[in-house]
């Protein structure tokens, strides 16, 4: 069965974790990149001492320093940081030794990327240990989520790929049947009026 990843792209740590106790059965809570540039690194920690037992992203989207944010991210105690596959091959590479030196794995974001399965191939050479195909916000406006990519990129690589973008309940079957293993979701749960229920409405399609 697919992990639910809870995109936590609010401005408030209080915000944060006021949604993310009101989301029961969540495998994976993610402080986004507008949390940890509101509030700092410490959302990071903050998120991981109140849910010990869930994996925690810290969704740097790191594109230069690839060692020392990744570093940064773990000492912060992430289990996961994101970085940009824009980014440059050494960027990447510097961030996969960050992730070995300190034990966390690297996510690689192929948001905005022309040939993402193409990228995958090379970053999952590099030692990523997951790919994102990310629709982002802004891409929304225009663009619809990509299935066809995401299920050629599930087929491409070996390493897990989540898939993140807009995503409602509504996208669930179409996620699991292109093979992702993991799915984000943000404002459908964390605007949400009952985060809760939007939370049990999405597991319910993963089973």
């Amino acid at each position: 069965m697919p992990k639910l990843q809870v995109a936590l792209d609010l401005l408030t740590i209080k915000q944060a974790l006021e949604i993310a106790k009101k989301c029961p059965g969540t495998h994976i809570f993610e402080a986004g990149t507008p949390l940890i540039k509101s509030e700092g690194i410490k959302a990071v920690t903050e998120l991981k001492k109140h849910f010990p037992d869930k994996i925690i992203v810290a969704d740097m989207k790191t594109m230069d320093c690839g060692y020392l944010e990744t570093e940064m991210a773990a000492k912060a105690k992430a289990d996961v940081v994101s970085i940009l596959a824009t980014a440059d091959d050494n960027t990447i590479k510097d961030a996969v030794k960050a992730g070995k030196d300190y034990g966390v794995k690297v996510c690689c974001d192929l948001i905005n990327i022309k040939n993402p399965v193409k990228r995958a191939k090379e970053v999952e050479k590099f030692g990523v240990n997951v790919v994102s195909l990310h629709l982002g916000i802004d891409q929304q406006k225009k663009s619809k989520y990509p299935y066809l990519t995401l299920r050629k990129l599930c087929k491409a690589i070996k390493i897990p790929v989540s898939a993140a973008g807009g995503m409602t309940d509504k996208d669930v079957p179409n996620v699991i049947n292109a093979g992702a293993d993991i799915i984000i979701i943000g404002g459908f749960i964390t605007k949400s009026k009952d985060p809760t229920n939007a939370t049990k409405l999405v597991l319910e399609k993963m089973i």
